[in-house]
């Protein structure tokens, strides 16, 4: 069985971390919105997720809301020491399953003692403020306020290292000025290139940077382009697109998520897969 240990390792603030992961979102029911479709399965997956060497597990309690957290806590607590858990804080959800936003002192300060509690744990390993200006994207907008509550609450010691999530290059570069920063979360893939010089400058840094949806946002003839690369090297599309994002720079983190035992093993698999300078060529062009 592939180990994610194979992938190497990445320090986020004081832990060092697989730089394969897991991201538990898509334990949650349709949506990102109630329980899970098979709970046994969920829990197996995420037991898993520890069996083939994981230690960084991405999640939130407005996931479900409250469903993924507390399925980690039903299935990994007493948590190995090795395992770090990151979650993010900034939204709330509505009973239609709409995402809000949810930055002010307050709302930050009541998810972080949610995620405290039904995650089992008194000090959160990483928690990532999701800028909330856009709901699907980086939008332009001050991150001062939240940030600063934010950094309250780790001056308290609720939190051992805060991270950015959904942000531009400028809120990034704000954020730093405002605490330290030690991973940024945004969407990033083959076909979606925008935070190239951003992930450059965090990697000079040795600042995490940690992107989702990596199959997302494709149009059919850059999935095609992805489909026919995955065929020359004998691989699905996922295990290239996940490969070509581990070789593309080494502060990259991936979170890619599954609810099914059998995905999971084979998204590890791209951890083995070191693709040619000419596939890499083919590639690139998708973005391009």
């Amino acid at each position: 069985m592939t180990n994610a240990m194979q992938a190497g390792t990445f320090q986020l603030g004081s832990r060092t971390v697989t730089r394969m992961g897991y991201g538990a979102m898509q334990l949650a029911g349709p949506q990102v919105f109630g329980p899970p479709r098979d709970r046994a399965a969920a829990i197996a997956v995420l037991r898993a997720t520890i069996e083939s060497g994981i230690t960084h597990i991405d999640t939130s309690d407005f996931y479900g809301p409250h469903v993924t957290n507390r399925l980690i806590r039903e299935a990994l607590h007493p948590y190995p020491e090795r395992l770090t858990i990151v979650t993010k804080v900034g939204a709330s959800r509505g009973s239609d399953a709409s995402w809000k936003p949810a930055l002010s002192a307050a709302d930050l300060t009541a998810a972080v003692h949610d995620n405290l509690r039904h995650l089992g744990l008194e000090v959160l390993d990483v928690v990532n403020l999701r800028a909330m200006f856009d709901v699907a994207s980086p939008a332009e907008g001050d991150i001062e306020a939240p940030l600063t509550a934010l950094a309250e609450l780790q001056h308290r010691g609720l939190i051992r290292h805060i991270g950015l999530s959904n942000v531009t290059p400028r809120q990034v570069a704000q954020g730093r000025a405002i605490t330290s920063i030690v991973c940024v979360q945004n969407m990033y893939n083959l076909a979606h290139r925008h935070d190239d010089a951003l992930i450059d400058s965090l990697a000079a840094d040795g600042i995490a940077y940690v992107p989702f949806f990596p199959l997302g946002g494709f149009t059919p003839l850059q999935a095609d382009a992805l489909s026919l690369a995955a065929s020359e090297c004998n691989a699905t599309p996922m295990q290239v697109a996940l490969a070509w994002l581990l070789q593309r720079s080494p502060n990259i983190l991936l979170i890619p998520g599954t609810s099914s035992v059998a995905h999971l093993h084979e998204n590890l698999e791209a951890v083995n897969l070191q693709l040619p300078e000419s596939t890499l060529r083919s590639l690139d062009r998708i973005g391009r």
